[in-house]
């Protein structure tokens, strides 16, 4: 059957032209191969790059760029190759460009989708590890395919989409290896079609190209087979085949085709190969260590020692350090509201969502309204604090949200060394300010800043209104006067004392580590005031030295009279103790297992000495048996 003939809906520029032919064709949408520069020489082989290192990748030099002057026409500007990957350096952090795939996956459940899975498979050219993204939402025909692989397109619209530059799938990608494969079968307008689109920067770089070439296919499966839909001549589609079989990880049509099946009736299939590798020449991210979730090496490996205090361990316990090496971790807060019907599905596991004021107390929500420019609407932003349960803790922070997704997790916006706001985290979706192209940080912008100043007023209220709960501050300062008033210093106490009869005193013990609560003198005028002078009940007539123990019980009588400073202050220094004791119990037990995994070294070399001393012994008395026959 002779294939379809189909012209696209709109004429656009190409990436390239060809200086042999003289003139230029009219492609589908940007980003599709070129007659004479996308043949692929009968000689190259299918292999990585020289460089596989992400932040040396783009250490090249650039060849003289051909003049794309055409008679009649205006300059053609072009993209190079290089540019794919200064683009990708935006993301400073390889879970930013895994949440872009998420973030396109989860904008497809308005289409349906009810699933994402992220996992490793294996490239069947080399068996190297590959990334693997697949959705069931409504996928992409043709042109919607052209958009996503072109630099800058969005035509996402919708106020609840996350993307918004059209930038994202090609820094994301090309962010975690040198290559990416698409998949993508739709129906749209009453048409099945599926399509394979590859962008390699491997390709490019092998086969020097000064402009961004992207091979792509495209089949229509109405009639539920697959025929070409051929938008120039019958050997630009072949050409374009040939080139996706031999730079993409299936050498045969056939093994092109099988990745369909998986897809069903539709939905996007992303594989990203030629994953890269870090300064040691591992890769960077690490599918070995746990069968159900993907690490980032580095992040893992950072900061690890021999010694850890109880500090360090607890907060690497949290999510808020465990989020930065753990993909299940940053994933189970990568979105505010918990989805009803879709799932992140992660090797082969769901995701659990994890909302972070589940696992706070003493939650109180404040309302902010920021002063937008320009607009007279009034804006109401609910912002929700509490403590980290497990505290004194050195967590801290704000999760600021922007249209549902995580955009900076744990932001801490009080000074740093300040102890200030440990325990205090808060939750926030903030609309009204833009996020970085990279959606890891916000725009800076005057609202931004504004809202850094709100925020840290908000922990310095709720950490004087509520410190004192978990014994880490004294009360607010009103309290602090109150308790200053009442004191009296414990020589006063004694001149009193001395003045009255040692049956006006009794014993008092146990109160450095059990203070009572200040005692309200019904006789006072003022009732809000304690008085440490109060009367106390009569005891048994005391014998023996009754100055001695006049003085004794008013020394003990005086630290009754212990301020909430000195309570709060005793308290620090208690839980500093406990930390220390702690640490050394840690410590302790590490020696332990360090003294144990020696003794069984020197165990299991004491059992081959033996060994050898009896196989000596044995060896001997042969030799004198063979001596005396």
């Amino acid at each position: 059957m002779p294939p379809k003939q189909d012209k696209p809906s709109v004429d656009v520029v190409e990436l390239d032209s060809s200086d042999d032919e003289g003139t230029a064709t009219a492609l589908p949408k940007s980003a599709v191969i070129e007659k004479p520069n996308a043949i692929v020489p009968s000689d190259s082989n299918y292999k990585p790059l020289d460089s596989r290192s992400f932040w040396k990748a783009g250490n090249f030099e650039v060849d003289r760029i051909k003049s794309t002057s055409i008679h009649g026409e205006l300059e053609h500007a072009r993209v190079h190759p290089k540019f794919l990957h200064s683009n990708a350096t935006s993301h400073k952090w390889a879970f930013g460009a895994i949440a872009e795939l998420l973030d396109n996956a989860v904008d497809e459940i308005s289409t349906g989708a009810t699933f994402v899975k992220i996992d490793r498979i294996s490239n069947p050219r080399d068996n190297s590890p590959a990334l693997l993204f697949q959705d069931d939402g409504g996928g992409m025909d043709p042109e919607r395919l052209r958009r996503c692989m072109s630099l800058g397109y969005s035509s996402k619209t919708s106020n609840s989409t996350i993307g918004q530059y059209g930038n994202g799938f090609k820094t994301s990608t090309m962010r975690l290896g040198a290559d990416v494969i698409v998949f993508s079968r739709s129906s749209h307008s009453g048409r099945a079609t599926q399509s394979v689109g590859l962008l390699s920067y491997t390709f490019l770089r092998r086969t020097g190209q000064d402009d961004v070439i992207v091979p792509m296919i495209d089949f229509d499966i109405s009639d539920h087979w697959a025929e070409p839909i051929v938008y120039g001549s019958q050997d630009d589609w072949a050409t374009n085949l040939k080139t996706i079989l031999e730079w993409s990880p299936f050498a045969t049509k056939m093994d092109l085709m099988d990745q369909f099946d998986d897809i069903k009736s539709h939905g996007t299939r992303i594989i990203v190969y030629n994953l890269w590798l870090n300064d040691e020449g591992i890769y960077e991210l690490n599918f070995d260590d746990d069968d159900e979730d993907i690490m980032l090496r580095d992040e893992a490996n950072h900061g690890n020692t021999s010694k850890t205090s109880k500090r360090r361990l607890e907060l690497q316990s949290h999510i808020s350090y465990r989020l930065r090496y753990s993909l299940r971790a940053y994933a189970s807060i990568l979105y505010l509201k918990k989805f009803t019907n879709f799932s992140i599905i992660l090797r082969g596991k769901p995701v659990e969502q994890l909302n972070i004021l589940d696992e706070l107390k003493l939650l109180k929500v404040i309302t902010y309204k920021p002063q937008l420019a320009g607009t007279s609407k009034e804006i109401l932003v609910e912002t929700s604090l509490g403590l980290v349960k497990d505290t004194p803790s050195p967590v801290c922070g704000f999760n600021i949200y922007h249209k549902n997704r995580l955009i900076r997790p744990f932001w801490k916006v009080t000074a740093d060394g300040s102890s200030k706001g440990n325990g205090v985290v808060g939750v926030l979706e903030a609309n009204f300010i833009e996020p970085a192209h990279d959606k890891q940080d916000f725009e800076r912008s005057s609202l931004f800043f504004k809202l850094e100043a709100r925020l840290k007023q908000m922990v310095m209220d709720y950490w004087k209104g509520h410190c004192h709960l978990i014994g880490l501050a004294p009360l607010e300062p009103h309290l602090r006067n109150l308790q200053r008033e009442s004191f009296v210093p414990p020589q006063v106490q004694v001149a009193n004392a001395q003045n009255q009869s040692p049956t006006d005193f009794q014993p008092v013990t146990g109160l450095a580590a059990h203070p009572r609560p200040p005692f309200r003198s019904p006789q006072s005028g003022n009732s809000g005031r304690t008085n440490c002078n109060r009367e106390l009940p009569a005891v048994q007539p005391m014998t023996g030295n009754a100055t001695g123990s006049v003085h004794k019980d008013t020394q003990i009588a005086s630290s009754s009279c212990m301020s909430i400073d000195q309570i709060c202050e005793e308290n620090i220094q208690l839980f500093r103790r406990c930390e220390s004791f702690i640490q050394r119990e840690t410590e302790l037990k590490r020696t332990i297992e360090e003294l144990e995994k020696e003794l069984e070294d020197t165990k299991k070399k004491s059992s081959e000495l033996s060994s050898r001393l009896e196989s000596q012994k044995k060896l001997k008395l042969l030799k004198q048996l063979g001596q005396q026959a």
